[in-house]
């Protein structure tokens, strides 16, 4: 009995809102009563109390299994409940319950009712399981949890022989019935993958256009209509829909990987119904169909495969890895020394049959497949908002609270020290507001971030989520695969061993061209042929199914068709001198016993002389066993134990350096067909070992300095073997200790987080033979210990934990549709180089925002300072409200957009990552923009607007005029006077403490381009008369101009001496 043979989606809440035992007890039986499982709650929610009255069913560990045995019951019934908050259900460790499984049986069945409990107790307590649970979201996800977990789901289908799926699945060879399948129709659902619900994009969009920055401004523009200024309330109006647009833009990303994942599944699906072939659509598979499945057919489901003729498996689509899988129908003793998605008598949804055919019986369809689970996980990871959205949000707060505070202050100083009306203090406390909310700030963030994304390109790589190129700079962790990523992804061979003699290997990728050499000497032609080795070339072309292909044009790399391994063996061989395709001709094969995952070989038979040979190559330890011989110079000599131990050292001597070594062996036959595993693979003589490798990309060591440089700790995570991995991390040099210790996902399932985080604390790790499953659980462990993490990804199941990490990087070459759907960014060269490229780029995103967000703050004081001045000092209010915005989504957007492009200052890359508390507005930033330059720009910004009433006759202790053309010109001098000194800020603000006369005045083009905008934008606005008169502008002249731009350079050089003072100090630190 399976405890999910008891539920379904009916019968699970995931999220139950009780506080106690009977609140719970209640649920479960309003559930059950719902469901037509019992007939009568009240009797039923009597008994399960008089049981807990007895002792309290909740045993510890968070977990409770309620149980009653009820009168008229005939089958058992149960029912699953997940709390968030904990419930108080008297357990005996004292702690909350947040996993309920209740079941009740029947009164005579006390041995199903035990059997139930001990099941349950072992399962429910599993700490993996209850973790996951715990997250579930949705009743499909818990039930599919559930059903990966038992051990009687589908991981019990593998150790069986044919005969008993049948009888584990209730089918028959002819299939199921048409009554039975419509049945478990009904019962597991159809087979498709469904989609959790999100929130619509109506309220995602809505809840920006009501942040608290939002609502700040909406009161601010519903307030200027009641003040009779409905041109600054359509303006805020306006503000708030950008802002809107561009917080929208940069949260939302479109959520495709479901839709990829579907395209995964075929629509149609051949199956046995009553013993006859039928074409159906996939949709209506069930659990117990036998499928028929041949070459090019994609997958319906996960199935067991019950005959398998010459099959294999294109997995691609679902792990990424290229190499097709060896299948077989025969029982696999022990799953372990596999991955699940490489066990061989599974196949899986979604996948392709790149060879052969074969008949499966169904064991999981829709969300209980290996892809639906992964659908699950995908839908149900929430993306975590980003470390720039977190200073973004925190940065609206604190600008909300100062602005809200001083305008509250200043209205009550207005009305009790300036004797305004209500309705002029009004105007005022709004004039304050807007002069303290950069409104240009997102769109400036954001526009900015889409030209890094636009400069990214130009360095390999696609960002999706604008957000993710500051992340990149914050990143701590990089979690990498091997394979593509780190290495060429193309096998080479580097060592030969024939004769007793090794031989390296020279050249790169699957280009014919390279040289052999015997200590450091090479070998001619003639010198290979002496040495033996062209049999061995005879037996790598023959006993092989890939092919070379010569590049097309020039600037293509050559390329292959089929397994990398024979791949390698071929270019081998034609380095050698032979020539493939006319050793092929000259000796056709005639037969094949193809590779399986059980002998660990393959045998090729062909036609040598007239006579047939048989070329055998696989796992050294296992083809050696069949070896009664071995060749020796021109002689077959027997292979003695001494030789063979001459062999294996040969063997493990490779595989410590991480070379993929395969023995090559042949043997004439006396027989003309008929070729069996029996009578072929037997008697053998040993020819010598083939050692290969996926080298390390050139340009990798150099990236992996830098991130040791940067303060980045890199983690190898990889599906391949444990001496491969540590071989390839030391060559590259990811790992600095002499013994780094590699976990294999065997050792990884054992550990508990707490170790895992004391291990990654404590030295360094390469994780090896690993799920994706485990690659999310390490993503996960890390963001837990406070780390930024970027993970890489190519396969459908890599999509969950490219989800889960801060940065998910999809491979743009080798990478899955899914992945790259699920990932924030792409590498279009799967190049490791690119990814610290882009963490360089990042880091000087984030230095490029604290410049122009110091460039717009800083304008913030010449446009506070006039209204305090028209309080405190009963002066014409020197700057207007629309004159503000002209400033803040006007002309400081292109200068501000432009400090966004600077280029990453030197040492970038020496300092370590910056710390996930350290603010964007620390008190320094404040201090130079408010204090300090903000000041400089508000003196010159007055002094403008005094200059035009003592050039008309004033002087002080003069009534000055509010309004006419006087008025008008001199709200037009302080404008101007903010757009002047904004020019000498925005060369101000290109360093922080390097002279900006170092880095080249006139070497960011953007930045001129940006004094050039604004310089249009204020000349359009002042002598526009259509736009003067909705500013409230008037002409100025040249003299005027002359008053005011002189302020700029003084600006500039103040700073400049400010910036040598801190030089100065540093270095006498230093010393």
């Amino acid at each position: 009995m399976k405890l999910s043979d008891l539920l379904d989606k009916k019968l699970i809440i995931t999220n139950l809102r009780v506080k106690d035992k009977k609140g719970a007890l209640e649920e479960a039986v309003k559930a059950l009563n719902k469901a037509g499982k019992i007939k009568e709650p009240d009797a039923v929610l009597k008994a399960l109390m008089e049981r807990e009255a007895i002792d309290t069913t909740a045993f510890g560990q968070g977990v409770a299994f309620p149980h009653a045995r009820i009168d008229g019951l005939k089958e058992p019934v149960a029912f699953l409940a997940i709390s968030k908050r904990g419930v108080d259900f008297k357990a005996k460790d004292g702690h909350p319950v947040y996993l309920f499984f209740l079941f009740l049986t029947p009164p005579e069945e006390t041995e199903l009712h035990l059997q139930i409990l001990s099941e349950a107790s072992a399962i429910f307590t599993d700490k993996v399981l209850y973790h996951y649970l715990r997250k579930a979201r949705t009743p499909d996800i818990a039930l599919s949890l559930l059903l990966h977990h038992e051990k009687g789901g589908k991981e019990a289908f593998f150790p069986l022989p044919v005969e008993e799926i049948y009888e584990e699945l209730g089918t028959t060879p002819a299939g199921l019935s048409e009554n039975e399948a419509k049945k478990r129709l009904e019962r597991y659902g159809p087979n498709i993958l469904r989609e959790i619900k999100g929130k619509p994009l109506f309220l995602r969009f809505a809840e920006n256009l009501f942040n608290l920055l939002a609502v700040l401004l909406w009161v601010g523009g519903v307030l200027s209509f009641v003040a009779d200024m409905p041109e600054l309330g359509w303006a805020i109006f306006a503000v708030i829909i950008i802002n809107a647009v561009f917080s929208f833009w940069q949260e939302y990303r479109a959520e495709r990987a479901l839709d990829a994942l579907k395209k995964l599944l075929p629509r149609k699906s051949r199956a046995l119904r009553n013993g006859a072939e039928k074409e159906m659509s996939a949709e209506e598979l069930v659990p117990g169909d036998i499928i028929l499945i041949d070459e090019g057919d994609s997958i319906s489901a996960d199935a067991r495969l019950i005959e398998a003729s010459n099959m294999r498996v294109d997995n691609s689509a679902l792990t990424g890895e290229s190499k097709p899988i060896y299948k077989m129908a025969e029982a696999v003793a022990d799953g372990k020394a596999f991955l699940w998605t490489e066990l061989p008598n599974l196949v899986f949804a979604g996948t392709t049959v790149a060879s052969g055919c074969g008949k499966a019986a169904v064991i999981a369809t829709g969300m209980h497949t290996e892809i639906g689970r992964i659908a699950s996980l995908t839908q149900e990871l929430k993306e975590d908002k980003s470390p720039l959205q977190i200073e973004i949000e925190k940065v609206t707060k604190i600008v909300t609270y100062i602005a809200v505070t001083m305008g509250v202050v200043f209205f009550f100083l207005g009305t009790y020290i300036g004797n305004l009306s209500l309705t002029a203090a009004f105007i005022f406390a709004i004039g304050i507001i807007v002069a303290n909310v950069p409104e240009g700030l997102l769109p400036s963030v954001s526009l900015s971030l889409a030209m890094s994304v636009q400069r990214m390109v130009k360095r390999n790589a696609i960002i999706k989520r604008l957000s993710s190129v500051e992340t990149l700079g914050c990143t701590t962790v990089i979690c990498t695969d091997k394979t593509g990523t780190l290495t060429t992804n193309a096998m080479t061979v580097t060592k030969v061993w024939v004769n007793g003699k090794v031989s390296d290997v020279s050249g790169v990728r699957y280009e014919p061209g390279g040289e052999f050499y015997q200590k450091g000497v090479a070998l001619s032609r003639l010198e290979i042929r002496e040495k033996g080795m062209y049999l061995l070339f005879d037996s790598s072309v023959l006993c092989n199914n890939a092919g070379v292909v010569p590049p097309r044009q020039k600037g293509e790399q050559w390329g292959i068709t089929g397994d990398p391994t024979e791949a390698a063996m071929l270019v081998m061989a034609a380095k050698g001198g032979l020539d493939i395709e006319a050793r092929r001709k000259a000796l056709p094969r005639i037969g094949q016993l193809p590779f399986d995952s059980i002998r660990k070989m393959m045998t090729s038979v062909n036609q040598v002389d007239g006579r047939p040979v048989a070329y055998t190559k696989g796992a050294p330890k296992e083809t050696l066993s069949l070896c009664t011989h071995i060749l020796r110079g021109n002689e077959i000599v027997p292979f003695t134990e001494q030789l063979k131990e001459e062999v294996l050292a040969e063997n493990d001597s490779q595989a410590r350096e991480g070379l993929r070594v395969l023995a090559v062996a042949y043997r004439p036959l006396d027989f003309p067909d008929g070729f069996t595993v029996g009578n072929t693979e037997k008697d053998l003589i040993f020819i010598g070992l083939v050692g290969m490798m996926d080298p390390p990309r050139p340009e990798v060591p150099k990236a992996m300095e830098l991130c040791h440089r940067a303060g980045i700790r890199v983690i190898m995570i990889t599906g391949d073997y444990g001496l491969t991995a540590l071989s390839i991390a030391k060559k590259i040099g990811l790992t600095k200790t002499e013994n780094p210790r590699v976990i294999t996902g065997v050792q990884l399932a054992e550990m508990v987080d707490e170790a895992l985080k004391k291990t990654l604390l404590a030295e360094e790790v390469v994780f090896a033979r690993v799920s994706p499953e485990h690659k999310m659980r390490i993503v996960s462990v890390l963001k837990e210990m406070e780390h930024v993490v970027a993970v890489t990804g190519d396969g459908v199941n890599d999509a969950p934990a490219l989800k889960k990490a801060d940065i998910g990087i999809a491979m743009g070459i080798r990478g899955s549709d899914v992945a790259k759907e699920a990932a924030a960014m792409i590498l279009t060269d799967d190049n490791f180089a690119s990814i610290v490229a882009a963490i360089e780029e990042g880091r000087a995103v984030y230095a490029n925002i604290k410049k122009f967000v110091t460039y717009i703050f800083a304008s913030n004081i010449p446009e506070i300072v006039p209204f305090i001045a028209f309080v405190l000092f009963r002066i014409p209010l020197p700057l207007t409200v629309m004159q503000i915005l002209a400033v803040d989504l006007g002309t400081d957007l292109v200068p501000a957009l432009g400090l966004g492009t600077e280029r990453p200052e030197p040492g970038t890359m020496d300092r370590p990552p910056r710390p996930k508390n350290k603010r964007l507005l620390d008190i320094p930033l404040l201090l130079r923009a408010y204090c300090f330059l903000g000041p400089m720009e508000a003196l010159a910004c007055m002094s403008g607007f005094f200059f035009i009433y003592y050039q008309h006759g004033w002087t002080p202790g003069m009534e000055m005029a509010d309004s006419g053309l006087i008025y008008a010109t001199a709200t037009t001098m302080t404008l101007a006077g903010i757009v002047a000194t904004q020019v000498g800020n925005v060369f101000a603000c290109r360093t922080e403490r390097e002279s900006v006369f170092k880095v080249g005045l006139f070497s960011n083009r953007l930045v001129l381009w940006g004094i050039a905008s604004e310089l249009t934008i204020i000349a359009l606005l002042i002598y526009t008369p259509f736009l003067q008169r909705i500013f409230g502008l008037a002409p100025i002249g040249i003299k005027e101009w002359a008053f005011l731009f002189a302020f700029a350079p003084i600006l500039l050089l103040i700073e400049e001496l400010r910036k040598w003072i801190l030089r100065k100090r540093k270095n006498e630190r230093g010393r």
